[in-house]
């Protein structure tokens, strides 16, 4: 953290290298992600010679198609990127922005009250996508292939089609009855008007057509032209604001990553418009003088939902996009702030939220969005988490495009202090205006120690930062990333205020001497999340990978890359 010595900081970094096998790399690649097929398109990538960032515009594309409730065309996302061979690293921000027509105001009736539906179904929910500009920027600047070949799978997979899991089902159903509403829409993802089975074929023409467009004119064949004609005509005549100078004007950034460290590790991981980076870090440094791997579960527990309470405060109050608010970084990750909130702390007792701030109280289950992380056979490594926000976003897709749209208007702060639909609360910091990027929960990150790396993320909503934050002390306790993606869940975020768990994360007893000490514990009947991580053990020079057991469709694997000459042959 911020009171590690800068000595300290250096030294680990002079280790990483000093490591033979650290600079040269692992010589083998290691994939997981959230479907099978997806992982098989970075695989595919690698294969024809393509680097690290080759195959997370593959793997990002074919997500893109085969899951479709969490990501694709029309949502965005951010993709952290760190090259081996000298160290460097960058975040691709690739969040959706609000319409140039967008007002603070657009989901308030004439009393001032929210609408939510207008914020998450149809056409008025939908920010400017941002995918296809990262995939673009992402091929050109980091790549070793052209894009149309990193999309190739991606544009097999809608022409041919891919098999209906029990996610995409499961997840289809609940929002099938808003689907509806759209008949072309409908067509796309329920042939005939109903829920499809296990094991259906889902074939997408337009949206192969649309990423053809792109494989051809890079990310002009999607913000110009007759893709972005057809957007924009379908988003009006449902009610949206979009205009082409909105799809024309959009630009993926990069951004300097959150820097941190943790004892003799260090963090790389999301900046603004995420709030996990800082979250995480924040929660870290509060969390470091109480000596956390010596805790039993309740302290641990515990002492973990006072810091998450408070790190979520500060979201809400101070985070936002980097472009339009003045956020108080250095500050709000400096020693001497986490030591004024630690006086808040107690081990014996919980601090209400209310003596902190607000008062709203929803909270709804997370189910939308998607992660996944790799390492190339050079080291190269990408974390990258993207989403649609809901599950199948706006539940809308413009005539002839393919392109379901995103409802990420809702992680605005619409109105001052009104949850979003995962509960989350915001303030000016986060308020609608046009251009802007909404506040994310992604957390996509990557960790340094002396002898291991680790590359790891999850979708989950409000829950993000608290799932990967279970997963990095994990990783920091000695253990791998099959360990990771499985751990019991619990979440703490300021408001509502209690602690959230996983069915069977506490016993019984655990549970009454957390309530002994002033929290409210809710037990969900649901698991929650779908983590992917990989991880580089230099020492034996070994990858690993896991995905999620909660589901099943999750593809992790590790796998030695032929020379391309070798491939081409046949050998």
């Amino acid at each position: 953290m911020s009171n590690r010595p800068f000595l300290a900081s250096l030294a680990l970094c002079l280790l990483l290298p000093a490591a033979g096998v650290a600079a040269e790399g692992p010589g083998r690649a290691a994939i997981a992600s959230a479907h099978e097929d997806a992982t098989a398109a970075g695989f595919e990538v690698l294969e024809a010679g393509g680097n690290a960032f080759d195959a997370a515009v593959a793997v990002s594309a074919a997500l893109a198609v085969v899951e479709p409730a969490s990501s694709g065309v029309g949502g965005g996302g951010f993709w952290l990127l760190e090259r081996a061979s000298d160290g460097f690293a960058t975040m691709v921000d690739g969040r959706e922005t609000a319409p140039a027509a967008s007002t603070a105001d657009m989901y308030l009736d004439a009393n001032g009250e929210f609408q939510r539906e207008l914020a998450i179904n149809g056409a008025l929910a939908a920010g400017i996508p941002g995918a296809i500009a990262a995939w673009a920027h992402i091929a050109e600047t980091y790549g070793e292939l052209p894009l149309a070949e990193s999309l190739a799978p991606a544009i097999r997979l809608a022409e041919q089609g891919f098999e209906v899991d029990l996610k995409y089902q499961q997840l289809l159903n609940w929002r099938a009855h808003i689907m509806l509403q759209w008949p072309e829409t409908a067509a796309i993802f329920m042939p005939g008007g109903e829920l499809p089975a296990i094991g259906d074929t889902i074939v997408q023409a337009d949206l192969a057509e649309t990423l053809k467009r792109v494989a051809e004119q890079g990310a002009d064949g999607f913000y110009r032209g007759e893709t972005a004609e057809k957007l924009v005509a379908g988003v009006r005549a449902e009610g949206g604001i979009w205009t082409l100078d909105d799809l024309a004007n959009y630009r993926a950034v990069e951004r300097e990553p959150i820097r941190t460290h943790f004892g003799d590790y260090t963090l790389l991981t999301a900046p603004p418009p995420s709030s996990g980076g800082i979250a995480i870090a924040q929660i870290l440094e509060l969390i470091e003088p109480f000596g956390y791997f010596g805790m039993d579960r309740v302290d641990r527990v515990h002492l973990l939902a006072e810091a998450m309470r408070r790190a979520y405060r500060d979201r809400a109050l101070y985070l936002g996009d980097p472009d339009f608010t003045d956020i108080p970084v250095d500050l709000l990750l400096s020693e001497a702030y986490a030591a004024g909130v630690r006086t808040t702390m107690r081990m014996d007792r919980a601090l209400p939220s209310a003596y902190l701030a607000a008062d709203p109280d929803r909270f709804e289950d997370s189910t939308n969005t998607t992660h996944f992380s790799l390492i190339d056979a050079d080291g190269n490594r990408v974390s990258a988490t993207l989403t649609v926000n809901l599950p199948y976003g706006a539940a809308y897709a413009p005539p002839g495009t393919g392109v379901l749209l995103n409802n990420e208007m809702d992680d605005f702060a619409a109105k001052a202090g009104e949850p979003n639909a995962y509960g989350l609360i915001g303030f000016r910091a986060n308020a609608i205006e046009p251009g802007k990027r909404m506040l994310s929960s992604m957390s996509p990150t990557i960790i340094h120690g002396p002898d291991r790396l680790a590359v790891l993320g999850t979708p989950g909503g409000s829950r993000i930062i608290t799932m990967v934050l279970l997963g990095i002390l994990d990783f920091l306790e000695g253990n791998g990333p099959d360990s990771w993606v499985s751990l019991p869940r619990f979440h703490h975020q300021y408001l509502p205020d209690r602690i959230s768990v996983e069915r069977d994360a506490l016993t019984e007893a655990e549970i009454e001497a957390l309530e002994a000490r002033g929290h409210e514990i809710e037990v969900r009947a649901r698991p929650w999340g779908n983590m992917h991580g990989v991880m580089w053990d230099y020492e034996t020079n070994t990858l690993e990978a896991a995905h999620d057991p909660r589901w099943d469709s999750g593809g992790a694997e590790v796998r030695s890359i032929r020379p391309v000459e070798s491939a081409a042959a046949g050998g």
